[in-house]
């Protein structure tokens, strides 16, 4: 905290709590500053800056809030460096290690929760606030610019508003090998998150929502097209051209959705009957769209990631028996392999199909490739492997994550393949038995969750919607999006089942936790969830429009409080309905209920004839939601929930509900008359 006039400084009685509590009078006001700390296995302190102004009052330009310091208390002496800052409005986080003198990692968080009145006040938005250039780091409080109106952009007197609340996380051990310091980031900023007042989830009604969404794909002219006597999903409502991406999203998450309610929907034969008109069997690979796309498309022109993302999908059904997604999952694999040589495991943003020609080699903001396509890549190699006991294909696999390696924080370029990259890793430590492949799992990991917006934005729109936990799309993208959202839970659905104890614990946190937080955040991507004004009246000029009547989520959801639904509807996030439902509710046979449970359930079994037990491997220090919501016309029935010996109260209790909160680590035995 800096001032710049003359101020007095008293220490007062700490309240309970607390390590320390200061009180600092200047002609602005009364500042009040409290210190909290944690010694357990990291060493954690929390300082807090309150400000009550004495009038109005707008604050003038102050400089960053933290300084590594040598032995003689001077900045300029010490040395170090700055592993990963704040991104945009992502976590307001900054990760650094000083080398000299020999002090260690420090991972220093600001809550930008806590600062939600501060910017309301002024107008101002945290847009990479936290970060600097060493030796000067930390926070920048965003000040109004100086033409802003002085009455609607200062602190009014009275009224006390937190200026800061950070949180600062120490390693007195600083590896430079990445993989090390990758998992010292995801236990720093696990240990960070312990320390912040969680915002709370809310009950959402994903069968409903999924089965809306079932009836809309069906029925509503905007979802499908016809070509070639076959039926074809359009991107966005009523607008785009049918392509493989967006067909096998639609046809996977379907199938979920079928084998969750025991019946598959005729809807899913019909999108699969059209397949093989993407397949061009003289390049022996899956094309991004038909043959008749229009000529305002470049028909050769692949994003990287568009080649491998519909071979994991077809790799999903193949694995679970369907034959005609094993022959073109099969049939494709060999180019697949093809174009990974042709560009040694480091791919562009984009290129031509027929001859590997680069059409564009990086993206402007970080003049890198798609760095995070050797993760996807690896894991349909897996799929592979497991489908012909090749062992190619495992080596293909390891050759793209080893090719990765020494990217450090900026392995993410869309956050779902990062999250796949994470569970290749996992799932190669698991076949090879090689500790470095677990290890790697956390710089996917660390590099997703550097993307990812650890705070709950009241800004603007925002306040209309959730934002805590979720992740910005791409590496420069400025907004959060829903296909990104629940790809990447399904793809850590798959790291947390092939993980075990040796998983590090803040990182099976962090992980669950972001699942958990998704099941009640992406509810608001849906239009008819939100009010009319948080929803943009115009879309991207080839992206349609919005429906509010049609249960499709809009693309894109802003941390700082911008309108939603700029890029468009997406057709294809249709799925996230799908893929929440199958794998947060559980279907109880025999009883007038189902279990919704927002942590993924380890096991589930039946173990009488009125009782279940259920597993839950969550953060230890967690708690999840446990829901028995009526089903039929039945009331619900009386039930118990027992843990450690321990019985569980209901904290809420409706005609149609009964919820839980419950450890998110363990069994539970519940139990019903």
């Amino acid at each position: 905290m800096f001032l710049a006039a003359p101020f007095e400084c008293k220490l007062v009685e700490a309240d309970a709590g607390e390590a320390a509590r200061i009180v600092i009078s200047s002609a602005i006001g009364e500042y009040l500053v409290t210190f909290n700390t944690l010694h357990e296995a990291l060493e954690r302190l929390r300082i807090t800056v309150r400000l009550t102004p004495a009038r109005s009052v707008a604050l003038p330009f102050a400089p960053r809030d933290l300084y590594p310091l040598d032995d003689n208390d001077d900045p300029l002496g010490a040395s170090g460096n700055v592993e990963a800052s704040q991104r945009g409005f992502n976590t307001g986080v900054v990760y650094f290690r000083v080398d000299e003198p020999a002090f260690g990692n420090v991972l220093y968080l600001q809550n930008l929760t806590a600062l939600n009145d501060y910017y309301r006040f002024t107008g101002t938005k945290p847009d990479g606030v936290v970060g600097g250039e060493w030796p000067e780091l930390g926070y920048l409080l965003p000040t109004p610019p100086r033409d802003a109106d002085p009455l609607s952009s200062a602190l009014q007197p009275g009224v006390q508003t937190t200026l800061s609340d950070t949180i600062l996380v120490f390693r007195h051990h600083a590896p430079s090998e990445e993989r090390d310091s990758a998992r010292q980031f995801m236990q720093m900023l696990g240990a960070a998150y312990k320390m912040l007042e969680l915002p709370p989830v809310e009950y959402r009604d994903w069968v409903d929502r999924a089965e809306r969404t079932a009836r809309d794909l069906a029925e509503a002219p905007e979802a499908t097209i016809r070509h070639y006597g076959h039926r074809y999903v359009h991107p966005y409502t009523a607008a785009e051209y049918p392509d493989i991406m967006v067909q096998m999203s639609v046809i996977t998450a379907l199938h979920d959705w079928g084998k969750w309610r025991g019946e598959a929907l005729p809807l899913e034969a019909e999108l699969k009957a059209g397949l093989r008109k993407f397949f061009d069997p003289e390049l022996g690979t899956l094309r991004r769209y038909l043959p008749n796309v229009g000529a305002d498309k470049d028909a050769d022109a692949v994003d990287s990631w568009y080649l491998y993302h519909p071979l994991l999908n077809l790799g999903i059904l193949a694995l679970d028996g369907d034959e005609q997604a094993r022959e073109l999952f099969l049939g494709s694999i060999e180019f697949a392999v093809r174009a990974a040589h042709h560009f040694e495991y480091k791919w562009p943003i984009q290129y031509k199909v027929t001859d590997f020609t680069v059409i564009e080699e990086s993206a402007p903001a970080d003049g890198r490739g798609q760095t995070d396509v050797g993760g996807i890549y690896a894991w349909v190699m897996l799929q592979a492997f497991e489908l012909t006991d090749d062992k190619r294909f495992l080596d293909e696999a390891r050759a793209a994550i080893d090719a990765a390696m020494g990217l450090r924080f900026n392995v993410n370029y869309q956050a779902n393949l990062t999250a796949w990259g994470a569970s290749a890793c996992m799932r190669l430590w698991r076949i090879t038995n090689r500790d470095v492949y677990l290890e790697q799992s956390y710089v996917y990991l660390a590099s997703f969750f550097h993307n990812s917006v650890i705070w709950d934005s009241q800004i603007d729109h925002a306040a209309k919607y959730e934002t805590f936990m979720a992740v910005t799309c791409l590496q420069d993208a400025p907004y959060m999006a829903v296909y990104e959202c629940f790809d990447s839970f399904v793809a850590f659905e798959r790291y947390l089942n092939d993980s075990g104890p040796d998983l590090d614990p803040e990182a099976r946190l962090l992980v669950n936790e972001y699942c958990k937080y998704a099941l009640s955040r992406a509810w608001y991507y849906y239009p008819d969830a939100l009010p009319p004004d948080a929803v943009s009246d115009t879309q991207r000029e080839t992206n349609g429009h919005i429906d509010p009547k049609l249960s499709f989520p809009v693309e894109d959801l802003y941390p700082d409080g911008q309108q939603a639904g700029q890029v468009g509807q997406e057709v294809y996030g249709a799925g996230a309905a799908f893929v929440f439902a199958s794998r947060a509710v559980h279907r109880i046979e025999g009883a007038p209920f189902r279990l919704y449970c927002d942590y993924l359930v380890r096991a589930l079994e039946r173990t009488g004839d009125k009782a279940l037990t259920v597993t839950l491997d969550g953060g230890e220090s967690c708690t999840a939601n446990l829901r028995l919501v009526r089903s039929g016309r039945a009331a619900l029935p009386k039930s118990t929930v027992v843990t450690d010996g321990d019985t569980l109260r209901p904290y809420a209790r409706a005609k149609d509900r009964i919820d839980y909160h419950v450890p998110a680590n363990g069994r539970l035995v519940l139990t019903w008359e």
